[in-house]
């Protein structure tokens, strides 16, 4: 793990243990982002060079917009959507805006249409465009209409400006804009955490609640579902045969 036990070195000493000297790292996040993809390759890379340089590690690329995992995702939604909402709020971990500017090569993100271009250079970078693609062919698939779908970002920190619009802000309008039955998914995890099960299934639920919302269903994340397996068990045998291609 990045930031718990067993370390991405604890794990990669385990295989060298075994004989194994090429490996395949699987990040667990759909979207690619510089706090969480970029460091686990850096993290994973700064003890591959300083303690196993004669191992080869191929990484796993986001996998956002990934048909097999788009149809995944939106099947698990849909087993669980209920049977009234009003929306279906897709809330994704926020970051500072000041990470998608310096991810972008091409240095003309604006935070705004250039996220919904149907080719940008900047798209392989862009956390915001990413989580926008996710939802938009996650919806097609559910053949839910855009105007019954929110989109907005979670768990700012700190005196930086984080991307818009900002989920708990969310929550508590849009009950006055009628949406008093909300189904309320995390597509920036596979599994559930603290920040979904407490800060969006609690308090998020109060915070909806508090601005006049009714009925708060949180859709699970996918967790341990045997579809989910099938998806990692795909993407990681497709990395697996890169390296016989070489």
């Amino acid at each position: 793990m990045r930031y718990a036990q067993p370390s991405i070195e604890a794990g990669i000493q385990k295989l060298v243990d075994q004989g194994v000297s090429e490996i395949v790292l699987f990040p667990l996040y759909p979207q690619y982002a510089m706090s969480t993809t970029e460091t686990v390759i850096e993290k994973a890379e700064e003890v591959r060079k300083k303690k196993f340089p004669k191992v080869k590690i191929n990484y796993i690329q986001p996998f956002y917009n990934r048909d097999i995992y788009i149809n995944c995702l939106a099947e698990s939604i849909r087993e669980k959507l209920p049977e009234n909402f009003d929306a279906l709020q897709f809330s994704y971990h926020g970051v500072p805006e000041r990470h998608i500017y310096k991810t972008d090569p091409t240095n003309t993100c604006n935070l705004n249409d250039c996220c919904s271009r149907d080719s940008n250079p900047s798209h392989k970078f862009c956390y915001r465009h990413q989580c926008y693609k996710t939802t938009n062919l996650v919806i097609e698939k559910l053949n839910l209409p855009k105007e019954k779908t929110i989109v907005s970002f979670q768990s700012r920190l700190g005196k930086d400006k984080w991307i818009e619009p900002y989920t708990d802000e969310t929550l508590e309008t849009i009950p006055k804009k009628g949406v008093k039955n909300l189904a309320i998914v995390c597509p920036a995890f596979v599994s559930d955490c603290l920040e979904t099960l407490e800060e969006i299934s609690v308090e998020g639920k109060e915070q909806f609640q508090h601005g006049g919302g009714e009925s708060f269903h949180y859709i699970p994340c996918l967790n341990d579902e045997d579809r989910w397996i099938d998806v990692v068990k795909i993407l990681c045998e497709e990395k697996l045969n890169d390296f016989y291609l070489v």
